[in-house]
């Protein structure tokens, strides 16, 4: 498993990468926003710091999510909210306040890579500490799958293969694409993964705290101020704030806009 560093202090830097090779990750170190960009093929995460002297972090990260669906942690000593909120907005994973634990980082670096098994884009490496510690891991109460069968089914919980549509729009599961009206609208992964939960029952309510369960995580360090972040988001790439219904002190629904039903 192959982790890009991208922070200027030499210090920090060599600190990350001591911690991380421990932990048995391998580490890739660049100085500048405009290098990383260029190492995103052969990773399998991004450390990625804020103060970079070429280009602000903030943009690095939105670059980053145009070209890849790698994984990125933001590390930064900007504490504000709205760096946090802006970061995560822009397709980062997570955001970690610097000073931090050794443990905590490495704890939510596993917990990224988690969550990003499921891109079919970004699969876990066989030699990931996260796919040594599923191969290790005791085994689920499901059945174990027959040598003969070629589909398992889907999984319950992530979305199905076959798309999923309500109006003119339509997700792919198997690409990971959005179409509206036909065309080809660009998400981030965790949009994708929101909007598939949406799709699966228009008209229901979901509620917050199973939207974070399932599409960030069951043990999601931050605010839940998140999903409001990246539900705007997607009102706003879906072309109408109908789509998407608050249900206030619940949670969220999707319904087809007036416009659409014309």
């Amino acid at each position: 498993m192959d982790v890009l560093i991208v922070e200027d202090d030499d210090g920090t830097a060599e600190a990350l990468e001591r911690t991380l090779s421990v932990h048995g990750y391998r580490t890739q170190r660049v100085g500048t926003g405009a290098e990383a960009l260029t190492r995103l093929a052969d990773v399998d995460l991004v450390l990625l710091d804020l103060g970079l002297p070429d280009l602000d972090g903030q943009e690095v990260c939105r670059r980053i999510r145009e070209l890849s669906c790698v994984p990125v942690i933001v590390l930064s000593g900007r504490t504000e909210e709205l760096d946090r909120v802006l970061a995560l907005h822009l397709g980062a994973d997570d955001f970690v306040a610097k000073p931090f634990s050794r443990q905590e980082l490495v704890a939510r670096i596993r917990a990224v890579l988690r969550r990003a098994a499921g891109c079919s884009r970004h699969p876990a490496g066989r030699d990931s500490p996260a796919a040594t510690n599923a191969a290790l891991a005791p085994p689920v109460a499901s059945a174990p799958a027959s040598p003969d069968t070629e589909d398992p089914g889907p999984d319950p919980h992530r979305p199905g293969q076959a798309p999923l549509r309500c109006g003119p729009v339509r997700l792919d599961p198997r690409t990971r694409k959005l179409f509206v009206d036909g065309a080809e609208v660009r998400v981030t992964r965790k949009e994708f993964d929101l909007l598939a939960m949406l799709l699966e029952e228009p008209g229901s309510v979901m509620e917050r705290q199973d939207i974070m369960c399932r599409v960030w995580d069951e043990n999601w360090y931050g605010s839940t101020r998140t999903l409001d972040v990246h539900v705007g988001s997607l009102r706003s790439k879906l072309g109408h704030t109908e789509w998407i219904e608050t249900v206030r002190g619940v949670g969220y629904r999707l319904a087809l806009p007036t416009a659409a039903r014309a």
